[in-house]
């Protein structure tokens, strides 16, 4: 079982661009990739700058997005 983000009883901060990446990237990725990529930006943010501000999660998820389609893109 995945452990959420935010609190049940919080709106979540990333609903608008998860919609968005997991959109933008849905011939590449599946959603539960970009999932984790979210979670993974999230938690990176917090130990680098001590917060996870929307604006710089979602730039964090993107990258690592983009990286891993990079690679896939080389093996395929």
């Amino acid at each position: 079982m995945s452990e959420r983000i935010i609190p049940a009883t919080e709106p979540d901060p990333y609903a608008d661009f998860s919609a968005a990446l997991r959109d933008e990237f849905s011939k590449i990725h599946p959603a539960s990739t970009v999932t984790r990529c979210i979670e993974a930006a999230h938690y990176g943010a917090l130990e680098v700058v001590g917060h996870a501000h929307p604006a710089l999660v979602e730039r964090i998820a993107r990258k690592h997005l983009e990286v891993l389609a990079l690679v896939a893109s080389e093996r395929g």
